[in-house]
């Protein structure tokens, strides 16, 4: 994923949130629907969200220290992760309280009018964030579809943009449907049960980004298919004769960690070894740009090293040397 394209997908969500809880903060107070109070908080708890995103970039770009010798990238997980419980807590959580809240004391909903009237316009801004992320995404997705790519996605961004955006628009049809039932009918229970409804999506949604940016902070190696891409490019090159075992691991979006042993021929000079491993790194590198850290450790497998053992009349095996 682009740096460039990540922050204009949260950019743009920033400024429809700002503007979509504002709005719906005016709508509350001349109605007093609790469905426009729960949608007004869920867009303040996004709006930080997406500043939190752009923070969390911001510090994974700076250099590393000896404390930190492999930088900061992990950053972007944290925050994304913080975003996560941020949206449960303040979310989540204040909607459900506030719809049982109306549940248990239903109150009428004063002035529809001006929901009705922001809750178009704010379907209207979230729609345009929601189309910005998609396409956004879109360039890096490929093939994959939209579930595989938010749960394999090593930079957290966009996926958290795209399912805040939809829990968004799901949100405001429910609050729409709660407010028009409550005017329909009367009965201001309504009102509160679409304020549940949405406490209950931004707790699914919570859940699920909270699980997903966990396994990347905690660190996630590479799928089996760019493993396999990585062994090819390993044992492409000559004076590597096969892989012995490979660790993978992401520091960061743009960050991977490759460690791996490689056996090498028993009568390759300690020169030749050197060049082999500095061919391998060399073609990693060109067909996995992220692979930022590679350490390679030669070694003779068990084969060779039994065939240097037969070879020497005291059968001393070089590896006990």
């Amino acid at each position: 994923m682009s740096a460039e394209g990540g922050t204009k997908a949260i950019v743009a969500a920033l400024a429809a949130n700002l503007g979509i809880a504002a709005s719906k903060a005016v709508a509350f107070a001349f109605t007093g629907s609790s469905s426009m109070l729960a949608e007004s908080i869920h867009s303040v708890a996004d709006s930080g969200n997406q500043g939190l995103l752009l923070l969390g970039r911001k510090r994974s770009e700076r250099d590393r220290t000896p404390e930190h010798p492999f930088g900061y990238g992990r950053e972007r997980y944290f925050y994304a992760f913080v975003v996560a419980v941020v949206l449960f807590t303040v979310g989540a959580a204040f909607s459900l309280y506030e719809g049982y809240h109306k549940i248990s004391h239903p109150e009428e909903v004063k002035s529809p009018v001006w929901a009705f009237a922001v809750l178009i316009v704010a379907i209207g801004l979230e729609s345009f964030s929601f189309r910005t992320a998609i396409k956004e995404s879109n360039q890096v997705r490929g093939e994959q579809s939209w579930w595989s790519f938010i749960r394999r996605a090593k930079a957290p961004e966009l996926p958290v943009v795209l399912l805040e955006d939809l829990a968004a628009l799901v949100g405001l049809f429910l609050a729409l449907f709660g407010v028009s039932m409550a005017v329909a009918t009367g009965d201001g229970v309504w009102d509160g049960v679409g304020t549940v409804a949405i406490g209950l999506l931004l707790g699914a949604v919570a859940t699920i980004l909270a699980i997903e940016t966990k396994s990347l902070l905690i660190g996630e190696g590479v799928d089996p298919q760019t493993e396999r891409r990585i062994i090819d490019a390993l044992e492409s090159v000559d004076e590597v004769d096969h892989l012995i075992h490979i660790r993978t691991e992401y520091l960061g979006p743009d960050a991977l960690l490759i460690a791996a042993k490689i056996a090498v021929n028993h009568d390759d000079t300690a020169a030749d070894v050197a060049r082999g491993i500095d061919a391998a790194e060399a073609v990693v590198r060109s067909q996995i740009p992220e692979a930022r850290l590679i350490y390679l450790e030669p070694a003779l497998d068990e084969a060779s090293r039994k065939s240097v053992s037969v070879a020497k009349p005291n059968g001393d095996d070089p590896a006990d040397a």
